[in-house]
């Protein structure tokens, strides 16, 4: 029955059909809702109506779950637009997109936009690809971390896509020369959406990548990010150290700034003062003072991290350590008495001590503050309605309508857990080789992100093809 009330109008109106009882149709109400309303309504439907009196958090609950999964999926939204002809009136009269739901009106190239950012929330992607080729372009999401193809518009469709995408983001539409950078804020039936825009002149025109930040997704509780009880606990007491360098590190998507975003959910903000300094801001942290860099005002990393520093700082999360100032500020911070977490790129734990050293941090400076490192990699589990079961034992992926033939759906983390003992201390002062260190650490228990996915292999939550592909990119 939601097809013949427009989302519009059940949202601003606050009303919302939800099955028939007893041969009327019963619709939900709040308290906000107007008799007028409820009489038009009975007018356009022209069907007896039972009003159901339920709270605002439920009618939401609701109205997401009724139009969010029956807003047109893009490619059936690229089929319309592809038939009109004339695209300079496609970009004419385009209107301000108060809400993703709100596109009954919209042009064809908006409807278009809409459908497809729609979809990429529905099925939990992180970022969208536009790309241009010589005869068509691709729109591809990026779910569980892998790239898909979702639909092939014309080629002739796509400078009028990524204008509409420049407007919305506050961009230079004339400037296609150069790469920009842009934002969005959207709202997809009432939840906010924060869209990070990135495009790049190509042979064949510009690519854009759209980034999702789901403001309403928050962090995850650390129990549910996948580490083993042992790991968990171990690293939990690092984070509760008074001073000294907690690392987080790993590629790019393996969701290192989601593990220092739980962890400090379990700090008491009350009686802790915790800063961040973020590129960019993924989740608002209710208690905790985030801060943002940016570089055209040349808000650097190192600069944020110097001001932070005179704000009476307990606690500092570094969203990337990416050149030896801000390394070398994280260790002065530490040695006057701050726990630094912070997030690194490099391949494993281990060689996050080999990076720190070719930022130039003194090895006795490193030594004496570094306190751990966790290394880690997101693997994707296997769908359970269509996983099976080979003659060698382990599970392996299918394919079905429920995990769109890729026979995964989710992920989980694989995790290796550095801490620095004195030998290592020692090792790290005396600048010992990488591999003299890995040996150091197989002497303390330490369990590498390959032995830590036994784990998941043998209780059949992913296979050994995902193990192998996460293993080769350590």
């Amino acid at each position: 029955m939601t097809q013949h009330v427009p989302y519009a109008f059940a949202r601003t109106q606050r009303v919302l059909p939800a099955g028939e009882r007893d041969g009327s149709l019963l619709v939900w109400v709040t308290e906000r809702t107007l008799p007028a309303a409820i009489t038009e309504l009975r007018r356009s439907l022209a069907s007896d109506l039972t009003p159901l009196l339920v709270t605002d958090a439920q009618f939401e609950e609701g109205l997401r779950a009724a139009y969010v999964d029956s807003v047109s999926g893009a490619a059936s939204v690229v089929d319309e637009v592809e038939n009109e002809v004339d695209l300079d009136r496609l970009m004419q009269d385009i209107p301000d997109v108060e809400d993703l739901l709100d596109e009954a009106d919209d042009a064809p190239i908006v409807r278009m936009l809409n459908a497809t950012c729609s979809q990429a929330v529905r099925e939990g992607a992180s970022d969208v690809h536009v790309e241009p080729f010589e005869s068509h372009s691709v729109v591809r999401y990026r779910v569980d971390g892998t790239l898909r193809d979702v639909v092939r518009p014309r080629r002739a469709l796509h400078a009028a896509l990524v204008s509409r995408i420049k407007i919305m983001a506050n961009m230079d539409i004339a400037e296609k020369r150069l790469p920009q950078d842009g934002r969005i804020m959207l709202r997809l039936g009432g939840r906010p959406i924060d869209v990070r825009v990135s495009t790049l002149p190509a042979a064949h025109g510009e690519r854009v990548v759209l980034r999702l930040l789901d403001k309403e997704r928050g962090s995850l509780a650390p129990e549910k990010l996948g580490m083993a009880p042992e790991t968990l606990d171990a690293f939990s007491s690092l984070v509760r150290q008074s001073h000294g360098i907690v690392l987080v590190t790993g590629p790019t998507g393996s969701g290192k700034t989601t593990t220092l975003y739980a962890m400090l959910s379990r700090l008491d903000t009350q009686t802790t003062n915790v800063l961040t300094v973020e590129d960019p801001i993924e989740y608002d942290l209710p208690g905790i003072g985030q801060t943002q860099v940016n570089p055209r005002i040349e808000m650097t990393f190192a600069r944020a991290l110097r001001a932070i520093l005179r704000q009476d700082p307990d606690v500092i999360m570094i969203g990337e350590v990416r050149d030896r100032e801000t390394a070398q500020i994280a260790v002065q911070a530490s040695l006057t008495g701050h726990l630094v977490l912070a997030t690194l790129h490099t391949n494993d734990a281990v060689s996050a001590v080999t990076r720190l050293l070719d930022m130039e941090i003194e090895p006795f400076l490193l030594s004496s503050t570094l306190l751990g490192v966790l290394g880690q990699r997101l693997l994707r589990k296997l769908c359970t309605a269509c996983r099976e079961q080979g003659d060698d034992g382990f599970w392996h992926p299918k394919g079905c309508p429920a995990c769109s033939n890729s026979g995964y759906a989710g992920r989980t983390g694989a995790y290796e857990l550095l801490r620095l003992d004195e030998r290592i201390r020692n090792a790290i002062h005396a600048r010992e080789a990488e591999s003299a260190l890995r040996a150091l650490a197989a002497g303390t228990g330490f369990r590498s992100i390959r032995q830590d996915c036994e784990r998941w292999l043998s209780d059949g939550t992913t296979s050994l093809e995902e193990v192998t592909r996460i293993s080769r990119e350590q």
